[in-house]
């Protein structure tokens, strides 16, 4: 049996507990810990948790060295591939925990000291910078988001996780989004705590349930029609399909334009089918969903609606379900066919998985359930029509969903796969607007222009603006990122950081071998012939032109 003595102290001096004396018990002296680790998490006496995130840096940092075992400047991965197994392997290791340190009013200053240490050694490592580089101009050009950036990302995301558990699960029951599924009250929940308690009280669950008070539910994980052996494709997997658009085919547009017109021509003259065709936009945070249901050659009904904060997604299935809804009235109907141009959002209805669009598939499968159950013919066929074929009754469907100008009303609560999107959106925003306004990247970072000659901004798709042109060598990217932060082995350099050396320029016309002179000035480095070098990519086209610039040549 293991026993250990330790203690929470809230005491702002020096704290020194007494040792539990258990002799009288034929036990031994047992004299406080300074720490106590539980579930891989490091707690300390006052709860700062400043032990855990030395730990787990210093974890990640040694996996970073042993990264450099995957390639070098002249060799193995590209620096466009190294990103990866920093954010798999890396980032988990560092934020192991975070929520426990990690939410509204927390002091946190040491954490992100530490960690940005961490994540600068990644970008040095991805990029092959120098170790003097500017931390978030290396960090942009990498292609990773600052790590106070990155979390906040993901605390905002696991303040909405608790909505994916069911009803009854003890997280939940701490919660009061929800009334009490029993007369009794929950006496250890958040609804509990008095005014003054709420107001003192902080921790990652407080800010989760502050949160939950402007999000709608949207999943059902314990609904019944995705419970094995209920669910619709174990019992009619026979009575849908999906007709999908074969991309392989070289004119795959004018093919699937025939394929509908001749669909239609075959099944327009009957009564017992149902055409719906489908459609959503959004427009300033407001979702139009439109459809047309088509009987008998003739269009029955056209059915409008609008839902702010909500995804494109949520749209199509909430159009989908009105869809089969209407086909499904008509008592003659056997046979629906659905025209849409997102045929993921349909897929989703058969998705027995959790995802944040369960209550709709679940009323849209209720609703196929009854359908398929009164007649042993019934069926449904999910068509897929691309936008940009404009097909003549998708057109018309598509226009009018972008002709309508809905007037939001306030205040209104939000999706939950909103919630996530529009957060999301606000850090990349944030890191962009301090990216171009602070001078954190370095004074001396070179703006350069995209292919429309706008202003290149930070982004961590696909790698980023930066190495996606000149990620794929490592010589390459180590040359370009000197360059870009003015780090590089020029004489400019060697005047700010090392000024007894040799700073002057080799050809003897210009007293500081500066970027500038070198960029636009230096009759050595001619072999490129455009003087446009503002442009990443011709930026890019000058350092291939010119292997020697930005390099160390006496090596």
């Amino acid at each position: 049996m293991k026993t250990e003595n330790f203690h929470f102290s809230r005491s702002q001096g020096f704290f020194n507990p007494p040792p539990l004396d258990l002799s009288l018990l034929g036990g031994l002296l047992l004299r406080p810990k300074d720490t106590w680790k539980y579930l891989g998490f490091i707690f300390d006496r006052k709860l700062t948790f400043h032990k855990h995130i030395d730990h787990y840096a210093n974890k990640a940092i040694s996996s970073i060295k042993c990264m450099k075992l995957l390639g070098n400047l002249s060799r193995d991965i590209s620096p466009l591939q190294k990103p990866l197994p920093y954010r798999c392997c890396v980032l988990p290791i560092a934020l192991y925990g975070f929520q426990l340190w990690f939410y509204n009013k927390a002091p946190i200053s040491y954490h992100m000291k530490i960690l940005g240490k961490m994540q600068r050694r990644a970008a040095i490592w991805i990029l092959g910078a120098f170790k003097t580089s500017p931390s978030e101009g290396i960090e942009a050009i990498a292609g990773i988001i600052p790590i106070r950036f990155h979390l906040q990302k993901i605390v905002r995301r696991s303040l909405i996780h608790p909505f994916k558990l069911p009803t009854n699960h003890i997280l939940r029951n701490l919660m009061d989004d929800l009334p009490p599924l029993s007369n009794i009250p929950n006496p250890h929940s958040i609804g509990s705590l008095t005014n003054h308690q709420k107001t003192i009280a902080k921790g990652h669950l407080i800010d989760s349930c502050i949160k939950a008070l402007g999000i709608f539910p949207s999943f059902s994980p314990l609904n019944p029609e995705f419970s094995p052996g209920s669910h619709i494709i174990d019992i009619f997997f026979d009575r849908f399909s999906f007709n999908l658009v074969n991309k392989k085919e070289k004119e795959k547009d004018k093919i699937r334009a025939q394929e509908l017109d001749d669909m239609v021509l075959c099944n327009s003259s009957s009564p017992h089918t149902a055409l719906v065709i489908t459609d959503a936009s959004i427009k300033k945070d407001i979702a139009t969903s439109i459809l047309h249901v088509h009987t008998g050659n003739c269009l029955l009904t056209k059915t409008v609606h609008h839902a702010l904060f909500v995804t494109s997604m949520e749209a199509e299935l909430f159009t989908i379900r009105c869809g089969i809804n209407q086909a499904y009235s008509n008592e003659i109907v056997s046979k629906i066919i659905v025209i849409i141009d997102s045929i993921h959002a349909a897929r989703k209805i058969f998705d027995s998985n959790s995802h944040p669009f369960q209550l709709h598939s679940a009323a849209i499968l209720r609703e196929l359930q009854n359908f398929f159950t009164s007649n042993p013919d019934n069926s449904i066929k999910f068509w897929e029509c691309p936008s940009h074929l404009k097909w003549r009754l998708h057109h018309d469907v598509d226009k009018d969903s972008k002709s309508f100008h809905p007037i939001p009303f306030y205040p209104c609560k939000i999706s939950w796969d909103f919630c996530k999107k529009t957060d999301s959106n606000d850090i990349i925003n944030q890191w962009k607007m301090t990216f171009q306004a602070s001078n954190r990247k370095g004074k001396h970072f070179l703006d350069l222009l995209d292919d429309n000659f706008n202003t290149i901004e930070p982004s961590y798709t696909k790698g980023g603006p930066w190495l996606q042109v000149f990620g794929h060598s490592n010589s390459l990217c180590a040359c370009a990122t000197r360059a870009i932060t003015n780090h590089a082995p020029i004489g400019e350099y060697r005047l700010r950081f090392f000024p007894n050396k040799d700073f002057l320029c080799p050809c003897n016309n210009y007293p500081i071998e500066s970027r500038r002179h070198i960029l636009h000035e230096y009759k050595r480095f001619n072999g490129y012939w455009n003087p446009r070098r503002d442009s990443l990519n011709y930026f890019i086209m000058f350092l291939i032109a010119n292997p020697n610039a930005f390099a160390f040549t006496d090596l």
